[in-house]
């Protein structure tokens, strides 16, 4: 009876457990691994649980407190553009995109600062990198998930007057970064329908029509990354427009995104998941995660049926 009325308590904090661990570690596998553990150190606890209070804070401060000690042995989830000067390209490690599918329903607290969509856009999940692992506890527990200055200091077990002042620190530091509201929802899928629509049709002008003048275009784990009209055209006119490409449209980090697929071989084969970073000007960002490992949490295929 313990272990089902555990899950049956759990279950419903699961994905906002790890969306948290995402937003401190910048990697789905690692926010997965992290959590597991939570669960598996709540588990062995969950008898103590009265004694703890309130279920939800209780998992969070579990979970934190694996994050911060991930944190502390694991190198910072990096973008092309951010990279740290002089890092082994072998060693660097990168951020990840996250499902919309895997989002939680749960909305932020009272005193949040950041809209969900905000908080889990791959700009400012960047920006969390940077800081040092308090500082950025503390941030996404008061700003994005809203609690308060007394919750946030019991799940990092430190005063209130430290936790206060790790979260303007933290402030400080993401000010100047902080993520622009993105375009109307509408408005934003029919330019990337549009976006989409022009790579399968190969054609580099209507592309180039749909992006900003200092739109910016990635591709992790390769470090180059192509700035303004005439960088990204140049790159695209280098080779990528000799392939014939399908786009198929998801959601990620709050962002639309395409899982795109290359005519290889005689098929449609999997090349990457692109985020697309829109605002008022056009798209702002490209940023094509390359690999097949991101398909699977999209319930994207490897291989698309002729057409």
């Amino acid at each position: 009876m313990g272990e089902r009325r555990f899950d049956d308590l759990v279950e419903p904090l699961r994905r906002e457990l790890q969306l948290h661990c995402y937003r401190m570690l910048g990697s789905v596998q690692d926010a997965e691994d992290a959590m597991q553990e939570t669960l598996v150190r709540a588990w062995r606890g969950f008898e103590q649980y009265e004694e703890r209070g309130q279920l939800r804070a209780w998992l969070y401060r579990i979970a934190t407190n694996r994050c911060l000690s991930m944190i502390e042995v694991r190198r910072r989830r990096e973008l092309p553009m951010d990279l740290t000067p002089g890092a082994p390209l072998a060693e660097v490690a990168w951020l990840e995109p996250y499902p919309d599918a895997w989002l939680p329903a749960t909305p932020p607290g009272p005193e949040a600062r950041y809209e969900t969509h905000e908080a889990v856009r791959l700009a400012f999940v960047a920006a969390l990198q940077w800081l040092p692992g308090r500082q950025r506890a503390a941030l996404v527990l008061r700003d994005v998930l809203g609690m308060s200055a007394r919750e946030t200091a019991d799940v990092l077990e430190v005063s209130v007057a430290a936790a206060n002042s790790a979260l303007q620190r933290a402030r400080a530091t993401v000010a100047a970064g902080r993520p622009e509201r993105g375009a109307d929802d509408v408005e934003a899928q029919e330019l990337a329908a549009r976006y989409a629509a022009a790579w399968e049709r190969g054609d580099v002008d209507a592309i180039i029509a749909q992006l900003s003048s200092d739109a910016r275009y990635a591709m992790p784990p390769l470090p180059a990354w192509y700035a303004g009209h005439a960088g990204i055209k140049d790159f695209l006119q280098s080779g990528a427009l000799d392939l014939r490409w399908r786009f198929v449209p998801v959601r990620a980090n709050g962002q639309a995104a395409f899982g795109t697929y290359a005519w290889q071989d005689g098929g449609w084969v999997a090349i990457s998941v692109d985020l697309l970073a829109i605002d008022g000007e056009g798209i702002v960002e490209v940023m094509s995660f390359l690999g097949t490992e991101h398909f699977p949490r999209f319930e994207l295929p490897l291989l698309l049926p002729h057409r």
